[in-house]
């Protein structure tokens, strides 16, 4: 659901081949006439390690984004809720292998990606290192993460690699339905008590910056983007997509009662667009460099999940065998 990845130095160890300038222009050109690259097509090295790494830490970014929400399944204030809330992550999971495999056709394997992301070499939304504290939080996450999230990825419906385009569109069409749902939490919040819309506040205060960093950086910061827009892996930047989700999301908050927490907020007449305030990107840095309020526990727990977890995986590769061995007998 994420952008951040393109600006982030590659983990792959592999080398870049030569390439010759007709091999890249032709590859340039099938781009550019808007004709899908798929598996076995030719795709220059940089094109294919840019799409593991974003892939990649995208899938890694759903399944990291099940715990702050997993959280509240035993405490959700309704059974209704709590059945809402468990379909939410349950489609989450859902995106994951959706991703992982989109990824596996680029040729890395799902074991290999995980490996990179329990060793801490690969990168998930930075969004995730921060806590739910209140029920209030879930109607954020819902509104603003996976608003941020369906911004940055309707484009990615167009992507120019065809399994990732595809995976996409099932994908933004489950996302659209947790951003509704997690705006009716805070609508509801807001028609509720005093304390209630208090609590509601208090969730947009802490979850608003953060959600404006799911882009990634500004465009003048961000190594990739200009590259990945030639390729048509990205069609719009950073600066342009966060001033989509500020364009859309402010009069949301306004409708139900809300003050965006930005003192330098204000509705541009001649643009027609919203001026916000400037982003702290050395918290950015900070989380995404590990040093998040989530991040150690967010990762101790994957890594406790993958250990626990062991026995399923060998039991079916146990079963793989025997199959095996009986079809040759």
């Amino acid at each position: 659901m994420y952008t951040q990845g393109l600006d982030q130095k590659s983990s792959q160890s592999a080398e870049i081949k030569v390439e010759s300038a007709e091999d890249n222009a032709r590859f340039q050109a099938h781009v550019d006439a808007e004709e899908k690259i798929e598996p076995k097509d030719w795709m220059p090295e940089a094109y294919r390690r840019t799409l593991v790494r974003q892939i990649s830490q995208h899938a890694h970014s759903e399944i990291i984004g099940m715990q702050p929400e997993g959280n509240w399944l035993t405490r959700a204030p309704s059974l209704r809720r709590k059945s809402i809330l468990l379909a939410k992550i349950q489609d989450e999971a859902g995106h994951g292998l959706y991703l992982y495999s989109a990824a596996e056709t680029l040729g890395i394997s799902r074991e290999q990606m995980g490996d990179q992301l329990l060793a801490g070499t690969a990168k998930y939304s930075s969004i995730f290192n921060y806590p739910t504290l209140t029920w209030a939080d879930i109607g954020a996450v819902g509104w603003l993460v996976d608003g941020a999230a369906i911004m940055n990825q309707i484009p990615l419906c167009r992507c120019s690699y065809g399994p990732y385009s595809r995976a996409m569109i099932r994908i933004c069409k489950e996302e659209s339905f947790h951003q509704r749902q997690g705006y009716e939490i805070m609508v509801e919040l807001c028609r509720g008590s005093k304390e209630q819309k208090e609590m509601a506040q208090d969730a947009l205060n802490r979850w608003w910056w953060p959600s404006l960093m799911m882009f990634g950086p500004s465009d003048k910061d961000s190594q990739h983007s200009a590259q990945s827009m030639a390729w048509k892996i990205k069609r719009f930047s950073n600066d342009e997509l966060r001033q989509k989700f500020v364009d859309v999301t402010v009069p949301q908050a306004e409708f139900i009662g809300l003050k965006m927490p930005d003192d330098d907020l204000v509705y541009d007449e001649e643009s027609g667009h919203y001026r916000y305030g400037e982003i702290n990107w050395q918290e950015f840095t900070d989380v995404l460099a590990g040093n998040g309020q989530c991040n150690r526990e967010r990762m101790r727990t994957r890594r406790e999940a993958h250990q626990n977890g062991a026995w399923v995986r060998e039991a079916a590769q146990a079963h793989a065998a025997k199959k095996v061995a009986r079809a040759a007998a």
